[in-house]
C-alpha cells in the first residue's frame, strides 16, 4: 500500500493517514474540482468541499471558509494535492469537534463516496450486527464452527478476513444473489482463494445496491473495522427494508388517498416509506409530533411508546408514557418489543443516544413483524390502474446501481425521480468521459428554478449528441419531465459507450480504433474455439445462449479453473438454465467483472445484457497482465485496479438504444 501511496504523496506523515481506498477518492474529487475551472486556490476550496462527506454535511460554506482564512491567509495561493489533504483532515477534525460526535458518519448507511478519516467504530453498531448475524447465519453448515460471534470481541474482523461470511450475509439480505457453488470454502483458503471471495462479494454488493468505491480487497484482508462494518452496514439495511415497497407490501397503499399519491409514494426510498408509515401509524395516537429522523426525534422514546401501543396494545404498560426519564421509557418501550416478539438488538441508550442506523434497524424490524396495515384488498385497486412493466422495472434498477457504483457526489433511489436535475447525469459523464462536462455552466443543487434544471439536462442531451447517440425525439425537458422511455434509452447508450471506450483504451489491444459490437462477438467466439469448444454464439440475441453453457466455456476459456463442471447442468429445462445463469454471474463476479445483470437476462436472452455481459468478460481478460492469462483469477496487487475501471463497465442494460 505505502510504494501505491507513495506515487500520490511523498509526505510520509499524510501517507499514514488514508488508506489506498481513501486517497484514491480524494485524489478523484480533488481532479474533478480543479477540472471545473482549469486551478483549484485556497479560496475555492470552501465551496468545492461541499460534496465531501462530514466536512460537507457538518459545516456551512461560510464556516468552512472562515476557518480555512484563518489558517491559509493567502487565498489566492494554487492549491496541490498535498495542501488540499492537510486542509480536508484540519476541516475533518474541526467538523467533528463542532458536531462532538466524531463516529457519527463512520458507518452511514448508503452514503456518498468518501469515507470517514476518523476510523472509529461505533461499538454499538457492532454488537447490532454481530447480533444480527449470529441470529441469521446460525445455522449456515459452514459458519456454524464460528459462531456465536462474541460481540464484545472482535472476531467479526478475524472471520470476515476469508470472505464467505459476507457472502452469506448478501445472500441473507437479497436471496439468491450469489451461487453458493461459487463460494471457496475450504477450510484453509489461499491467498488466491481468499481475493476471489472478497471480490466476489464486493461485486455482489455493487449488484444489490450497496456504496463500495472505497472499499478493496485488500480492506478485508487487513481487517479494516471501519470499512468492514460499513459494508455490514449496508447490507443488513438492504435485508430490513426490502418490504418497503408495494410489490413486497401492497397494503402500504393504504398510506395515501389516490393514484397519483401511489405513484410518488412508489418513487421514494425506503427509509423515506419506513417514516411515512411511522407517521400514518402515530395519527392514530394522542402524539401530535412529525418523525422527521430516526435520530433526535425519537431520542426521548415517546414516538416508540405511543407507536407500539397502536400497533399491539395488548401488552402495552401504563408506566411506559407515565415515566419522565427518557432512558427508563426507553428500557420500558424495549420490553414491550420483547412482549410482541420483535427481534431487536439496539438498547435503550442506543435510543437516547439517537443512534440513527440502529433506530432504523429497530423501526424496520417493528414494520417487519407487524405493520398494522389494513389486509383489506379494497385500495390496493390503485395499483391495478398503474402500469405493471417488470422491463422497465428491472432496467431503471440496473441503471440505478451501475451510477451508485460510480462514487458520485449523491446516492439514488431511482433514476426517474432522481436524474431529473441533470446534476448526476453530468456527473456520470464526466466519470464516464472525462473532461466532457462544461461545469461553469452547471447548476448545482439544490435547484429550486425548473429551467435551471432543463439547462443542466439540455447539457446532458448536448453531451449525447457529441457522443454520437441516437437522440432522435429527445430534449433536455424530456428528463426534467421524468420520461421513463427516454432516460432508460440514453442511459443504455450511455452505459454502451462507456465499455466500448475501456475497451478501446486498451490500446495495446485495440491499436486505438474503436471497438464494435462485432469485435466483442468475433472475441468472444475465438476464444471459446481456441478452447477446443464446438459452441459458437451467433449474436447478442442468440436464444440457444438461454442454456448458459456458451458463456460458461467463456469463462473457462479465459480462467481455466474459474468453472467446475461437476456443478454445470445440461440446460434443458427452465430450473437447470436458471442454475447455470446464476453460477455464471456468480463466476464473473468471482474473477472480477462488476456486473448487475440477473439470471432471467440470461435464460431470456436479453439482447443488451448480453453483449454487457460478454464485454465485460473480454474487458477483464485483456486488462490481464499477459504471463497471468493462463492461469490468474485476480490478484490483490491489480484487483483494485480492475475493480475501480470495471465499476464502469459491466453492466446489464434495459431500454431501446435509440428513441424512434
Amino acid at each position: 500500500m505505502a510504494g501505491y501511496v507513495g506515487i500520490l504523496v511523498s509526505d510520509p506523515w499524510l501517507q499514514n493517514q488514508f488508506t489506498q481506498v481513501e486517497l484514491r477518492s480524494l485524489k478523484t474529487h480533488f481532479t474533478s474540482m480543479r477540472r471545473e475551472s482549469g486551478k483549484l486556490t485556497v479560496e475555492d476550496l470552501a465551496s468545492r468541499m461541499s460534496r465531501l462527506k462530514v466536512v460537507g454535511e457538518n459545516l456551512s460554506e461560510q464556516e468552512r471558509a472562515d476557518f480555512i482564512a484563518d489558517l491559509y491567509p493567502n487565498l489566492n495561493d494554487e492549491v496541490d494535492f498535498e495542501f488540499f489533504l492537510k486542509v480536508y483532515l484540519k476541516l475533518h477534525a474541526h467538523a467533528s469537534a463542532r458536531t462532538g460526535s466524531p463516529a457519527k458518519n463512520s458507518s452511514a448507511f448508503l452514503k456518498a463516496a468518501t469515507t470517514t478519516l476518523l476510523h472509529t467504530i461505533s461499538e454499538s453498531e457492532k454488537a447490532s450486527y454481530v447480533a444480527h448475524i449470529n441470529n441469521y447465519l446460525a445455522q449456515d453448515g459452514f459458519l456454524n464452527k464460528y459462531l456465536p460471534i462474541n460481540p464484545s470481541s472482535n472476531d467479526l474482523f478475524e472471520i470476515v478476513k476469508d470472505g464467505v461470511l459476507l457472502c452469506k450475509l448478501i445472500n441473507v439480505a437479497v436471496p439468491g444473489t450469489i451461487d453458493e457453488r461459487a463460494i471457496n470454502t475450504k477450510r484453509l483458503l489461499n491467498p488466491w482463494e481468499r481475493n476471489e471471495n472478497h471480490t466476489l462479494c464486493l461485486n455482489s454488493a455493487k449488484a444489490i445496491g450497496c456504496t463500495v468505491v472505497n472499499i478493496g480487497t485488500q480492506d478485508f484482508i487487513e481487517g479494516r473495522r471501519h470499512l468492514v462494518l460499513g459494508l455490514i452496514s449496508q447490507i443488513i439495511k438492504i435485508q430490513l427494508l426490502a418490504d418497503l415497497n408495494l410489490k413486497k407490501t401492497p397494503q402500504l397503499v393504504e398510506l395515501v388517498d389516490d393514484s397519483k399519491d401511489v405513484e410518488e409514494l412508489m418513487s421514494l426510498p425506503p427509509e423515506k416509506i419506513l417514516l411515512r408509515w411511522m407517521n400514518f401509524q402515530l395519527k392514530k395516537s394522542p402524539y401530535k409530533k412529525i418523525v422527521s429522523n430516526f435520530s433526535t426525534d425519537v431520542k426521548d422514546a415517546e414516538a416508540y411508546a405511543h407507536l407500539l401501543n397502536v400497533l399491539a396494545p395488548e401488552h402495552s404498560n401504563p408506566s411506559t408514557l407515565a415515566v419522565k426519564d427518557p432512558f427508563q421509557r426507553a428500557k420500558l418501550v424495549l420490553e414491550h418489543a420483547d412482549r410482541m416478539g420483535c427481534k431487536r438488538y439496539l438498547t435503550a441508550k442506543d435510543i437516547v443516544d439517537g443512534s440513527p442506523n440502529l433506530n432504523l434497524a429497530f423501526v424496520a424490524h417493528i414494520f417487519q413483524h407487524r405493520n398494522g396495515l389494513s389486509t383489506q384488498t379494497k385500495q390496493i385497486s390503485f395499483l391495478e390502474t398503474l402500469p405493471d412493466d417488470a422491463q422497465v422495472s428491472r432496467e431503471e434498477r440496473v441503471f440505478r446501481f451501475w451510477i451508485n457504483s460510480l462514487g458520485n457526489s449523491t446516492y439514488i433511489d431511482n433514476v426517474f425521480e432522481d436524474l431529473r436535475n441533470g446534476w448526476i447525469l453530468l456527473e456520470t459523464l464526466d466519470k464516464v468521459s472525462p473532461g466532457i462536462v462544461n461545469w461553469k455552466i452547471a447548476n448545482r443543487p439544490p435547484i429550486k428554478l425548473p429551467f435551471k434544471k432543463v439547462e443542466n439536462c439540455n447539457q446532458v442531451v448536448k453531451i449525447g449528441k457529441q457522443l454520437k447517440f441516437s437522440l432522435v425525439n429527445i430534449a433536455g425537458n424530456d428528463i426534467v419531465q421524468g420520461n421513463k422511455k427516454l432516460i432508460l434509452a440514453y442511459l443504455w447508450q450511455l452505459m454502451r459507450y462507456n465499455i466500448l471506450q475501456l475497451l478501446k483504451n486498451l490500446r495495446f489491444h485495440s491499436h486505438g480504433k474503436e471497438i464494435t459490437d462485432v469485435d466483442i462477438l468475433r472475441w468472444a467466439n475465438t476464444k471459446v474455439s481456441d478452447s477446443g469448444s464446438q459452441s459458437r454464439m451467433d449474436s447478442f440475441k442468440d436464444k440457444s445462449l438461454s442454456d448458459g453453457i456458451f458463456f460458461l466455456e467463456l469463462l473457462s476459456a479465459v480462467q481455466p479453473r474459474s468453472v467446475n463442471w461437476s456443478l454445470v447442468t445440461k440446460g434443458v429445462t427452465d430450473e437447470q438454465k436458471k442454475m447455470n445463469a446464476t453460477y455464471i454471474i456468480s463466476i464473473a463476479r468471482k474473477l472480477g467483472c462488476s456486473i448487475f445483470l440477473l439470471p432471467e437476462d440470461i435464460t431470456e436472452v436479453n439482447q443488451k445484457m448480453i453483449l454487457t455481459l460478454t464485454a465485460s468478460i473480454m474487458y477483464w481478460f485483456l486488462k490481464q497482465p499477459v504471463e497471468e492469462k493462463p492461469s490468474a483469477t485476480s490478484d490483490s496487487e491489480n484487483g483494485s485496479q480492475v475493480e475501480t475501471i470495471s465499476n464502469s463497465t459491466t453492466d446489464d442494460s434495459a431500454s431501446e438504444s435509440s428513441v424512434e
